[in-house]
């Protein structure tokens, strides 16, 4: 699995160590941030690799991917993106909960989100109509109630940025793969 990520800026990471010290009680604080605009599997590019093979080797998978998704990203002007407040999933599609996170708003982001949905379909309930921009900052446990009201509540000025590129994130070795500008 890979994911096509938005690069963050330096600040969301000194925000999110800032708020590190008041995520006790969750099972899992993380330590890297994403904000994730698409995930691809290996499945999702076999018709694109040359062997035609239903699970092609990763390295024939993630060039293909590459190769398709620069065009894709084409025409795509750099957008802004914004860190506006923190929330909570209570309920995630998928994993423990609760999960914290950063509230990021960006319709531009939405869109290339969709416009990748249409061309390799959507993981169901994170991705399409499911798509909550984010970046997790915890997750499990049973943090205090306190804990999460008062984060939720906190207000700060927005986080705002330009996004020049997206970095395809390969898992396994915890790394960015590649980057497309756009």
């Amino acid at each position: 699995m890979f994911s096509l990520n938005v690069p963050l800026a330096p600040s969301i990471r000194d925000f999110a160590v800032d708020l590190h010290s008041k995520l006790s009680g969750f099972d899992r604080v993380r330590d890297r941030h994403t904000l994730v605009c698409k995930r691809f599997g290996v499945e999702d590019v076999p018709d694109r690799v040359s062997s035609g093979d239903p699970s092609p080797p990763k390295p024939d998978a993630f060039g293909a991917l590459c190769e398709d998704l620069r065009p894709l990203l084409a025409g795509t002007d750099p957008f802004s993106v914004a860190v506006t407040g923190v929330d909570v999933f209570d309920a995630p599609a998928s994993g423990s909960r609760p999960v914290l996170y950063l509230v990021v708003e960006s319709d531009a982001l939405v869109r290339v989100h969709r416009r990748l949905c249409a061309a390799y379909g959507a993981v169901e309930g994170i991705e399409g109509d499911g798509y909550t921009p984010h970046v997790t900052l915890a997750r499990g446990g049973d943090p205090e109630p306190g804990v999460v009201a008062d984060l939720v509540s906190a207000e700060f000025d927005p986080i705002r940025w330009r996004v020049h590129a997206l970095d395809l994130y390969d898992p396994e070795y915890r790394e960015v793969a590649a980057s497309i500008d756009l």
